[in-house]
């Protein structure tokens, strides 16, 4: 039976147990968060009434830690990790089987079992809650960027429309009076680059919201269909196999058929140039309750996690130069966000990217 001595013995070590734990997440450093619940686990360890023989296991979602003897054969005690109310992980201390049982363990160390699994989940909850604020900071530091950008861009295009059609009005005056092949040929270069900076400037009036918009109830399906016969051409000169997967024949949403048109023309083409040859293109669509959902998928390399923030910034670009604007992906995302729709882009499987675009139904 234990004597007093040993009792204040075993309360000494859970205070000091909780002490270091508490210490321990206060100095906790969110970018290292495996080193600290390391330390949690030895500290847990050491304040049992056996510390030799138990042994410690913790697993939180990505993490797993725990001491170097640890079996889950083990007579073994649990205490769930929650995270926000949910339950996301487990702290569980053992020994070993063969010479203890579950009534070996005190009442006491069960209660610091739950609490150290409080603290815990309550420093995931601090990294959640600091991770949320740093990601909406971002959003609205790049809304402001874009807002100025907006601005500065709507004055850029319209200023640079008039040029640009006076370029190509001349250019083809002179092409009537001129009858030097070789100045031909020059004057066809200037028309297809002046044709060239007219898109980036529509790119541009997109961007800015300067396009105004038709929207009307539209058949999906069809625009669909058609963009995807456009681009036959590419499909084929990289001998790509295209996979279609249609929920309903009869998909409909309000929209600009226009501005929704150059959605699925620049996910499609972007799709085709990334993924290598004889790759798989996928173009699905689905209704998910209030939602219409279509997925775009490729084969390429995937979106490095170092610029999957930036990939919808204009001006951004991984193409080489000259094989691309940076205003693709920023100019589909101003449209879908007018569209009360969203788009965001997963990881394919094997190797890819999955670009997935949400709509309200009509």
């Amino acid at each position: 039976m234990a004597t007093v001595k040993d009792k204040l013995k075993e309360r000494i070590k859970e205070l000091t147990c909780l002490y270091e734990v508490t210490s321990i997440i206060a100095n906790s450093d969110f970018d290292q968060l495996e080193i600290s619940l390391e330390a949690i686990v030895y500290s847990v360890k050491n304040a049992w009434q056996f510390n030799l023989l138990s042994e410690v296991h913790l697993s939180l979602g990505e993490y797993i830690v725990q001491t170097d003897g640890f079996k889950d054969t083990m007579t073994l005690m649990h205490s769930d990790i929650k995270v926000f109310n949910k339950v996301s992980g487990t702290l569980k201390v053992g020994y070993p089987e063969d010479r203890y049982f579950y009534a070996d363990f005190l009442e006491e160390e069960k209660d610091l079992l739950n609490n150290v699994s409080i603290a815990i989940g309550n420093l995931l909850e601090r990294k959640q809650i600091r991770e949320s604020e740093a990601k909406v900071k971002r959003q609205m530091e790049r809304t402001d960027r874009l807002h100025i950008l907006g601005e500065i861009t709507a004055g850029i295009a319209h200023e640079l429309n008039t040029p640009l059609a006076n370029i190509l009005g001349f250019t083809e005056l002179l092409k009537e009076r001129v009858s030097n092949a070789g100045a031909l040929r020059d004057l066809d270069k200037i028309v297809e680059n002046a044709i060239f900076s007219r898109e980036i400037v529509k790119k541009l009036m997109f961007f800015a919201c300067e396009m105004p918009q038709e929207m009307q109830p539209v058949e999906l399906n069809p625009i669909i269909e058609s963009t995807l016969k456009l681009l036959t051409p590419s499909f084929r000169e990289k001998n790509l196999k295209l996979i279609k997967k249609f929920g309903s024949d009869d998909i409909r949403l309000r929209a600009d058929k226009v501005q929704f048109t150059q959605v699925l023309f620049n996910l499609v083409m972007n799709a085709i140039y990334y993924s290598p040859i004889k790759g798989t293109v996928g173009v699905s669509i689905i209704e998910k309750g209030k939602n219409i959902q279509i997925r775009i998928s490729d084969e390429g390399v995937g979106i490095d996690c170092k610029i999957e923030d930036k990939i919808f910034e204009p001006f951004f670009t991984t193409k080489p130069l000259g094989e691309g604007s940076g205003l693709g992906l920023s100019v589909v995302h101003g449209i879908i966000s007018s569209h009360k729709g969203t788009i965001e882009h997963r990881p394919n499987k094997p190797k890819g990217t999955v670009f997935i675009l949400d709509f309200p139904k009509l």
